[in-house]
């Protein structure tokens, strides 16, 4: 690698680190936000917090780094021409697709981030994700069982707890049911216990009382009880864990697309090859974005003004590569053989690049035929 390779790459790495870590802050932020509520509001703690926010990141940087690439070269790119380093480069005889070659490097490295983003550590974290949400959804006591207040587990029912002991036990507890449209039940307890059930948790209440009004008639009727045991599977919300999600699953399953993974995750095959495809063809849209920003830029020349004209052209093109790429995505999962068409987006970047870097070179060729 010459110095100048060493030295373009080496600004373009730089740049790319800054925006990355910009766009993943705002994204985190954006994202924890509601992670926040959702997971202080059931009562988890601050770890279990930033647990869940680093388990999101591997996802958050797959997403930002071909835009991170893009913006870092088209800033180098502006500031250079901006300084006449280019342009001096240029005057020593470098042709523009010789002046790319760093910024290729650049986009093979970024490909490289991404392979490994989307094949091993997003799946990885995902699962652990999906497993943890699993566990947390399963612990009733941390997310609904508050002494000392009233609390609405869903809607029409208010539960009430004196204390809860070290031990689990639920002291004096009052729960109101008020989701039959017929009859009103009340349930009071001096003590109640929390135990495993198959498809969620039991409550079984230890010396108390049910109250059963009939709203039609206005007619109640009180049961005491030494012992009764309440399913709670109407009151909270239990995360189903009966499929699995394609994006915690290791590529090769996915391009393998069996009856068996169709039947576990409840996808079709078109999909499974969509989810493996995408995986592979996403990365290259790492090398297809910094090459259509340098070409784009590569257009004009020096000017006090600047080369918006060049980067509102780039940023238009990148536009189009998106659409292309989320319009083959919808193709790719309408039919298990239109798999292929994801390829189309980073295909159509590239030769977006090297037209580009090519029509670059024409007006030069002709001042110096002239």
């Amino acid at each position: 690698m010459s110095r100048f390779d060493r030295y373009l790459l080496s600004q373009l790495l730089a740049l790319f680190g800054f925006f990355a870590l910009v766009l993943v802050a705002v994204y985190w932020v954006n994202r924890a936000v509601g992670l926040f509520d959702q997971l202080i509001g059931d009562g988890q703690s601050a770890l279990v917090f930033l647990e869940f926010s680093l388990l999101t990141l591997p996802n958050a940087i797959r997403l930002v780094l071909p835009v991170a690439a893009f913006a870092a070269t088209v800033h180098v790119t502006n500031r250079l021409m901006q300084e006449s380093e280019l342009v001096v480069m240029q005057a020593t005889g470098f042709s523009a697709f010789r002046l790319a070659r760093p910024v290729v490097y650049f986009g093979l490295t970024v490909m490289l981030m991404h392979l490994v983003l989307t094949n091993v550590l997003v799946p990885a974290s995902q699962r652990i994700l999906g497993e943890r949400s699993a566990e947390i959804s399963r612990n009733v006591t941390s997310r609904f069982l508050s002494a000392g207040q009233f609390i609405h587990p869903t809607r029409g029912v208010t539960l009430y707890i004196r204390e809860v002991s070290p031990t689990g036990e639920l002291l004096d507890l009052f729960l109101s049911d008020e989701r039959s449209p017929t009859e009103r039940a009340v349930h009071s307890a001096r003590k109640a216990f929390l135990v495993r059930g198959e498809v969620a948790p039991k409550l079984v209440m230890v010396n108390g009382s049910t109250q059963t009004l009939t709203r039609d008639g206005a007619r109640m009727s009180v049961t005491r009880f030494a012992d009764f045991t309440l399913d709670l599977s109407g009151l909270v919300s239990i995360a189903d864990g009966g499929q699995i999600a394609l994006n915690a699953l290791p590529t090769p399953v996915l391009l393998e697309a069996s009856a068996e993974t169709q039947a576990a995750t409840g996808a079709s095959a078109a999909q499974l090859l969509e989810e493996g495809h995408g995986r592979l063809a996403a990365p290259l849209l790492g090398v297809a974005a910094p090459l259509i920003g340098f070409a784009a830029l590569m257009l004009g020349s020096f000017s006090r003004f600047g080369l918006w004209r060049q980067m509102a052209l780039a940023v238009a093109l990148l536009i189009a590569v998106q659409l292309v790429w989320t319009w083959a995505g919808g193709v790719a999962i309408g039919s298990a053989t239109s798999w292929p068409v994801l390829y189309l987006a980073p295909v159509v970047g590239i030769v977006l690049g090297c037209g580009l870097l090519w029509y670059a070179q024409q007006p030069r060729r002709r001042r110096a035929a002239a």
